[in-house]
């Protein structure tokens, strides 16, 4: 009888175009933060009775920092409903970003650049931003995109609110949806618009949240200054000479 001959199983070729993921990153890879200041601790205690945050004031003071860890903390613990971080922020030079060539990613990257950052300096690990990215546990969307999106299991961070229209905001906050929260940054007076109709936009806004229970807000000022003596001088000195 001949001797039946062993099969041989084929192994599959890899793709040499596809792209490997980044291994994910744990909540152990995250690095401890304590505040800093009166304003930043109001903040993280608003943050652990959660509520909502609007996080408003000088430049330098942390706000997107903080927004970014505590809301990054809360999602790598696994424990809470939330699943990812969503960043949301208005492109103002081009705010109609639809009609522009190349795709959504290639149109919005630049403005990636201060999470991805942030993202390095939590982690200490320069490709955290992407490794989160890759795994869904963070997204950037600006607003240019975000009409008929739901936001579901997400904590939602709002950055740059001043340079948001009044219709951007409103859209904003009307994707949040179940298990969500909501946290917005900003400095009224770092506003890029020119009319005074488009900067009080983000005022009438606030007079909204402001009166609703499931907000704190927390002002900070030029003693809340973390980023260097330098610029608190330089923010003092600016308000002194009542220059904006």
């Amino acid at each position: 009888m001949a001797q039946q001959k062993a099969k041989q199983t084929v192994q599959p070729k890899e793709d040499p175009t596809a792209v490997k993921k980044l291994p994910r990153l744990k909540i152990e890879h995250l690095k401890q933060f304590d505040p800093l200041t009166d304003n930043q601790s109001k903040a993280f205690h608003g943050y652990h009775k959660d509520k909502n945050l609007i996080l408003s004031g000088s430049a330098g003071t942390g706000k997107t920092f903080i927004a970014m860890y505590l809301a990054l903390r809360e999602v790598l613990e696994g424990k809470s409903p939330y699943k990812k971080v969503v960043i949301v922020r208005s492109v103002v030079p081009t705010r109609e970003m639809g009609f522009l060539p190349g795709t959504e990613e290639e149109k919005v990257s630049a403005y990636k650049i201060p999470y991805v950052d942030i993202c390095a300096e939590l982690f200490n690990d320069n490709m955290a931003f992407q490794r989160l990215e890759d795994h869904g546990m963070i997204e950037f969307i600006s607003t240019s995109f975000i009409r008929g999106t739901t936001l579901n299991n997400s904590v939602i961070i709002l950055d740059e609110m001043q340079n948001c229209v009044f219709r951007e905001l409103d859209t904003v906050i009307t994707r949040v949806g179940q298990r969500a929260r909501f946290i917005m940054c900003g400095d009224y007076y770092q506003s890029d618009f020119d009319k005074h109709s488009d900067k009080d936009g983000v005022l009438n806004f606030l007079k909204i949240v402001t009166a609703m229970n499931a907000f704190e807000f927390v002002e900070f000022t030029w003693a809340d200054i973390v980023r260097s003596d330098f610029v608190r001088d330089y923010i003092v000195t600016k308000e002194s000479l009542k220059i904006s």
